[in-house]
């Protein structure tokens, strides 16, 4: 799935990612991921929307939707007041229909 969506092998650290999950979200189909999204969080009210996924002969069908919506609830049930998210200006429109507001935000690069 990821090298269906994003082009490239996945080369994370589960294990790291998920020990620093507030809540995270898969859609399957059968026993296929077919879908994907992760909330990291600060420990406190601010959790962080990240890696938001879905393989490409699934989309526009309403699958990130629905994970971005599970997982928002399911951050805001576990103590969380802000959920940020970045992201590409073209991917704006589908933010917006979940809910987000644009915000002015700051960025380094770590890696040059």
């Amino acid at each position: 799935m990821w090298r269906a969506a994003w082009g490239s092998d996945w080369h994370g650290d589960l294990a790291m990612i998920l020990s620093r999950s507030l809540v995270h979200a898969g859609a399957y189909d059968g026993g296929r991921l077919v879908g994907y999204v992760n909330v990291a969080w600060d420990g406190g009210t601010h959790a962080f929307l990240l890696d938001t996924t879905v393989d490409p002969d699934y989309q526009r069908r309403g699958i990130a939707t629905a994970l971005v919506r599970m997982v928002t609830a399911a951050a805001q049930a576990r103590g969380a007041s802000w959920l940020h998210v970045d992201f590409e200006a073209r991917l704006g429109p589908f933010y917006e229909a979940c809910g987000f507001r644009p915000t002015a935000a700051g960025l380094i690069a770590l890696t040059r």
